[in-house]
């Protein structure tokens, strides 16, 4: 079965041409200031702790976003527009969007719901997710709904959704912590009922311990579907607000729909092959990019040092 990104752009508009980091386990970015990364925050108040692709057109190689902060404070910024230029960086621009409606506590992932125009479903870390419709300079709350089957101390860090069958999947995980807790990885079937309301399905979940970083380690900082229902994630480690940070992506599985859309199959094991490192980062934002060259936007919450974006070869081809 093969599962169709939900992004509205086409395989053109990302065209990307930054070198893609090594394998075989090498650190990728062993040089925090180097290796195609981009600014988009200079403070712990603007990284980059989710991203969505926005649906809109971008011109020259251009990707356009949306990324989420994880503020917790009244009127800190929650969500900001980003074009990123892979090989103009003078020309990346970032837009802090206004938040209309109740303001969640620590956002971390964003993404596009399929089939729709300009609505998204944005995660909070305590498992509730909250629909926006974006347009123009405003990112309206159109809706509230927690998780399903939320554990005791969950502490979620990815959201995804992905489309077969013309019906649609989500997968997200509660990030673990350190060799005593695994990541868990949750899918089930999503949808919007007739109220706007989301509604999930019966829930499958797995376990998943990253192979690297080591030690106190964030086993799943952000997660996202690639084709054929690949399920790549990011693992992140910080030793403090000042790093250092290290990072790594891989795929941890595979997620599937059944020909009705009512059940969800996931398999999650052991990486096939060695992450993807990104030594001197702290990596919670991944979104796996259309088109047939593998390519995604990873995306930073380095804290003190604020937040960075790059394009990289690590969803497959």
């Amino acid at each position: 079965m093969q599962l169709r990104h939900k992004s509205l752009l086409s395989a053109a508009l990302v065209t990307l041409v930054l070198a893609a980091p090594a394998r075989a386990g090498a650190p990728a970015d062993s040089a925090p200031r180097t290796g195609g990364w981009q600014q988009v925050g200079d403070d712990a108040t603007s990284g980059v702790s989710g991203l969505a692709l926005s649906g809109k057109a971008a011109a020259d190689g251009a990707v356009d976003a949306l990324v989420v902060h994880d503020n917790k404070k009244p009127g800190q910024s929650r969500i900001s527009h980003v074009t990123f230029h892979p090989s103009a960086p003078k020309d990346t621009k970032v837009t802090p969007l206004a938040w209309d409606g109740m303001e969640p506590k620590d956002l971390e992932a964003i993404e596009a719901v399929p089939g729709t125009d300009g609505e998204f479903m944005a995660l909070a870390s305590r498992g509730l997710v909250y629909r926006l419709h974006v347009d123009g300079d405003t990112a309206r709350v159109l809706d509230l709904t927690p998780l399903p089957a939320i554990p005791e101390g969950a502490d979620f860090e990815g959201f995804a959704l992905g489309t077969a069958h013309g019906k649609t999947v989500a997968v997200w995980a509660d990030r673990g912590a350190g060799t005593d807790r695994p990541a868990t990885v949750f899918a089930a079937p999503f949808s919007l009922n007739e109220y706007g309301e989301a509604e999930f399905g019966n829930v499958r979940k797995a376990e998943f311990r990253a192979a690297y970083p080591k030690g106190d380690v964030r086993h799943v900082s952000d997660i996202s579907i690639a084709k054929s229902g690949r399920i790549m994630v990011s693992s992140a480690s910080d030793a403090g607000d000042d790093g250092p940070f290290a990072s790594a992506v891989s795929e941890a599985g595979r997620v599937s729909l059944n020909a009705s859309g009512s059940a969800a199959t996931l398999r999650i094991g052991a990486p096939r092959s060695a992450p993807d490192r990104f030594d001197g980062r702290k990596i919670e934002a991944v979104e796996c990019l259309p088109g047939a060259d593998g390519r995604a936007l990873l995306g930073t919450d380095d804290e003190n040092l604020g937040g960075f974006v790059k394009s990289a070869s690590v969803c497959g081809g």
